[in-house]
Parts: structure tokens; sequence; C-alpha cells
């Protein structure tokens, strides 16, 4: 089932969701970009077992769109907060909701957010 499929069944609008960063995930920043770090097992006894050559963590960079949404995901903010406050980075653009939305869902697909209950 998708994400979106999800959110229909459970009679969710997105808008209305809060956003939480997944306490596992570290950040750094590259200029004035982030990275997002997270293990690449969730589960410790995989861990030991990861060769050396591997690293035992993910790295995933974020464009200027997702360090922009990811800097505003505070626990605090629905995802309609959120997309208001982006309107200026987006320049307005037609349906830059959409595109912030998409974003959303995939950091939740992905496991790097949560949302909270109201």
């Amino acid at each position: 089932m998708s994400f979106f499929s999800y959110l229909c069944s459970m009679k969710q609008n997105l808008f209305d969701l809060i956003p939480e960063i997944d306490e596992r995930l570290t950040l750094e920043k590259e200029g004035e970009l982030l990275v997002i770090s997270f293990p690449r097992f969730k589960n410790k006894f995989f861990q030991r077992f990861v060769t050396i050559e591997k690293s035992k963590f993910i790295r995933v960079r974020l464009d200027e769109h997702g360090t922009a949404v990811w800097k505003l995901i505070d626990g605090k903010r629905t995802v309609e907060k959120i997309a208001e406050l982006l309107a200026e980075h987006f320049n307005h653009e037609e349906n830059y909701e959409y595109r912030v939305t998409q974003f959303v869902g995939q950091l939740y697909k992905q496991g790097f957010i949560n949302f909270k209950k109201q």
C-alpha cells in the first residue's frame, strides 16, 4: 500500500500532520546543504556483521529544496505550515505545495520521519 493510499484509508490530510525526525538519524552540513546519516541496519545484531569495507551508515545528500524542508521539521509545525513558510523559497511557483508533500511522503516512506499524533 502506498503512503498516500494509507493516508486516505486513515482519513488523514497530510497538511494536518506534524512530522518529527527519527532519533536514529544524524545530520552533517556540506556547505549550505544537509547530509542525513542513518544506520545501514536497524538491528544491532546485523550491524556487527557489516564488513570493514562497507560503512555501517548510509548517507543521503539533500538538495537545496530538501534541505529547506528538513530545516523546518521541528515536531511542532504541520506540513501545511512548512509549505506556507517555503512559499518564498520556491518563489511561489505553481504546485510547490505538491513538491513539499511529495518530499515529506518520501521522508516518511524511507523511515526518516514519523508523524506525531495531534
